[in-house]
């Protein structure tokens, strides 16, 4: 084959690699295709130089998330108010920012794995490593991590309640591993010119029988013990309300009144269902609820005639007088049943260029998508709302919009006392694309990492109920005008190893990353110097 060849060969794999991992985060339950879409990046980098390693990552990391967030592109034209072409120009910025990880990891897996064996364990730890640094760098991103893939195969993520999703992703890429080298092996072929023997293929064989037997086993003993837990809850009906509004006439004045009326006849429809808690989404009042009067009467007199709680979404603003600065939040009020205001959550971690706009001064031409007259405020991080009345009693850990896919902010508040996960949000943004779903799925692993109900309200649409153990008990479709109610468990007291000791297994492996390479820089720097005196010696 010629070198010319080869090249398209490579580039066609790593390429071929991005596509695959996309199609297994579909929501038609595709998620197999996880297990060997790195496997075909590995196939691309086999014979490639450590430069052109970092050049195949990165196009396999571009193609992957050009295809997973191309939806980004029709919210940022229609709601940002961006040309097409700057939309377009985001979005491939973004997805070069991202695909950084990939070259990295192609990198570093080709300088450290220079025989096919130690792939198995170079790759899931590299993997999960910078999968945890993408979590937190530049505000954090951890959309579609790898275990997210996963989501359906229900045996296959109840290690979550131990390494969170990490743990779920380090069991994805260790499955991709062993597959490329059995695979290397049965076809004779070579990784950094050293061929895998029947000893190494054996070890892998017996690693993915061992690897998916241990994970399935533990999944089923979780499933059980976790029902045994549900068994002995406390139980709450919870209503969650889908009121459907189309993203372009939300914040229309003109259709606050009507936006109004509609959740409040959702909401007394539920009530034959005898709610103890009623949740409405991210900003389902078009209003600065506690300021606006005419419509936040309405609001309280509803709520008084329902005599329920609930936690109702909405913009809300505080002015300082001694600073006179005006700072704005995104709010989750919880209202008692007599509408009194028993407590109030602020978002913490904020949307950039939704809810602020980083490096404002370098980037002028960016604006805000999210409707307010400023930048909002993060509120304070790890605040449980107490839902208390002798009766029903929950710990409300509240999750708005983007929040629900940093998993170290729901665990935080498990520790701090909650009892139920609620996650508010308003997806209209993503209109009928697979943001919807790729957000929910995320959203299901908070449940499994922290054994607790997830309680969900999405404008549009996905709302849901997840119990426990991640089985998706209830769910609504999208765009579609809905309520849904169910009986929850609500767990108090237990809490999960994840829950205590969070993202061990990541920084575990972001401390074997570093160690590894300084291990290869120390054995370089050796070879370097026994190789100069025998050089020497010669001359």
């Amino acid at each position: 084959m010629s070198i010319h060849s080869e090249k398209r060969t490579r580039i066609f794999w790593s390429a071929a690699s991005g596509v695959i991992l996309t199609g297994a985060y579909d929501h038609l339950g595709l998620g197999f295709l996880a297990w060997f879409a790195l496997a075909f990046l590995l196939y691309g980098l086999r014979n490639a130089s450590l430069k052109e390693s970092l050049y195949l990552g990165l196009l396999a990391g571009f193609v992957h998330y050009m295809t997973l967030l191309y939806w980004l592109v029709p919210t940022m034209h229609r709601y940002g108010s961006l040309p097409m072409a700057l939309s377009i120009g985001a979005l491939m910025l973004l997805a070069v920012y991202l695909a950084a990880y990939f070259a990295v990891f192609s990198w570093l897996v080709k300088v450290v794995a220079q025989r096919p064996v130690t792939l198995v364990g170079v790759v899931p730890v590299f993997w999960v490593a910078l999968e945890y640094l993408q979590a937190f760098l530049l505000s954090g991103f951890p959309w579609g991590l790898l275990g997210y893939s996963q989501y359906k195969y229900l045996y296959l993520i109840q290690a979550a309640d131990i390494f969170g999703v990490y743990g779920v992703s380090f069991f994805v890429a260790l499955l991709n591993a062993a597959i490329f080298v059995i695979f290397l092996y049965a076809r004779g072929l070579k990784w950094q010119n050293a061929q895998p023997g029947r000893s190494a293929a054996v070890f892998c064989l017996f690693a993915l029988v061992a690897i998916f037997s241990l994970n399935a086993g533990y999944g089923r003993y979780k499933i059980h013990e976790t029902d045994r837990v549900i068994a002995d809850a406390g139980q709450m009906t919870v209503a969650v309300v889908q009121g459907n509004i189309e993203q372009t006439l939300k914040w229309d004045e003109a259709y606050v009144i009507s936006i109004v009326g509609k959740y409040i006849r959702l909401s007394e429809a539920a009530m034959d269902s005898g709610p103890h808690l009623v949740v409405w989404p991210e900003t389902a009042m078009p209003f600065y609820f506690l300021q606006e009067r005419a419509q936040t009467e309405r609001v309280l007199d509803a709520i008084r005639r329902m005599e329920t709680w609930f936690l109702v979404g909405s913009p809300s603003f505080h002015y300082d007088r001694e600073t006179e600065d005006l700072w704005f939040y995104n709010s989750a009020y919880l209202m008692d049943p007599q509408a009194r205001l028993a407590d109030v959550y602020d978002k913490v971690h904020l949307v950039p260029f939704g809810e602020y706009v980083p490096l404002s001064g370098w980037l002028p031409f960016v604006r805000r998508m999210v409707h307010s007259a400023g930048d909002f405020k993060a509120g304070e991080r790890g605040k449980v709302l107490a839902m208390k009345d002798g009766q029903k009693d929950a710990e409300l850990a509240v999750q708005i919009c983007y929040e629900i896919i940093f998993p170290h902010l729901s665990a935080e508040m498990i520790r701090n006392g909650g009892s139920l996960i609620v996650n508010i949000t308003n997806d209209a943004w993503f209109g009928k694309t697979a943001g919807p779903w790729q957000h929910f799925s995320m959203a299901v692993f908070r449940s499994v990492e922290n054994r607790r109900v997830l309680i969900r309200s999405a404008n549009t649409g996905i709302s849901a109920f997840v119990d426990p153990a991640g089985r998706i008990v209830g769910r609504t479709g999208l765009f579609e005008t809905a309520t849904l109610s169910r009986s929850v468990p609500v767990v108090t007291g237990h809490r999960s190893f994840y829950t205590q000791h969070t993202d061990l297994l990541p920084v575990a492996c972001l401390a074997a990353s570093l160690l590894l390479l300084l291990g290869v820089a120390g054995a370089g720097l050796k070879r370097k110097k026994y190789g100069g005196k025998q050089d020497e010696r010669r001359n």
